[in-house]
């Protein structure tokens, strides 16, 4: 199998020269690094080329690294049954740079935009509808973002007395636990209950 992905790297990279950075294989699949303003030429290369053939968008998704440049990776994964093959497409982004929608060839792609958009906060220009779609309208910021706090900022329950949806500051009802993270066969550090009898 990686034979035949390194073969399609290459014709690729013959067919189309300069549409992307970088052909990786990895765990079976063959993953592709595109700057954002080739992204569209190589998705409609993709599904249009005879020997490619990827007319299956199976999904959008969003990585995110904190701590680089580019903060995030958009990540695509292509299907085409006529070669029985995947492939990855990454495209890196910042968080106010927008990446282009691929509704206008894919028009599953999307509720995936919509998704990435909102867990993400990850902007696509050219996307029909880009709002919320798993978070509530007035949510404020992007829970899938590493430095988003565990908890959340609010928290939402029914108040009965009010008939309504209310949002509240989170507030932790249980003071945090420590634990020794021991194994019981290196034993403890103190004597539990039990332990004198052993001994005995």
């Amino acid at each position: 199998m990686n034979e035949a992905l390194n073969e399609f790297a290459a014709y690729l990279a013959e067919a189309r020269p300069g549409l992307f950075v970088e052909a990786k294989v990895a765990f079976g699949e063959l993953t592709l690094t595109v700057e954002a303003d080739k992204l569209l030429s190589l998705v409609t290369f993709l599904r249009d080329d005879v020997q490619s053939g990827f007319v299956n968008l199976i999904d959008v998704c969003g990585v995110d690294w904190p701590k680089r440049e580019r903060r995030f990776d958009v990540v695509y994964h292509l299907m085409s049954p006529r070669q029985n093959m995947r492939i990855r497409l990454k495209v890196e982004t910042a968080e106010d740079v927008p990446v282009p929608s691929l509704t206008g060839i894919f028009p599953g792609a999307d509720w995936f935009e919509r998704e990435a958009w909102d867990l993400y906060g990850i902007l696509f220009t050219g996307h029909p509808d880009l709002r919320r779609i798993l978070t509530d309208y007035g949510f404020e910021g992007h829970p899938l973002r590493k430095d988003f706090p565990t908890t959340g900022f609010v928290e939402v329950r029914y108040d009965d007395s009010a008939k309504r949806v209310v949002y509240e500051p989170v507030e932790l009802r249980q003071e945090f636990r420590s634990f020794d993270f021991l194994s019981p066969w290196e034993g403890t550090d103190y004597v539990l209950p039990g332990d004198e009898k052993a001994k005995a």
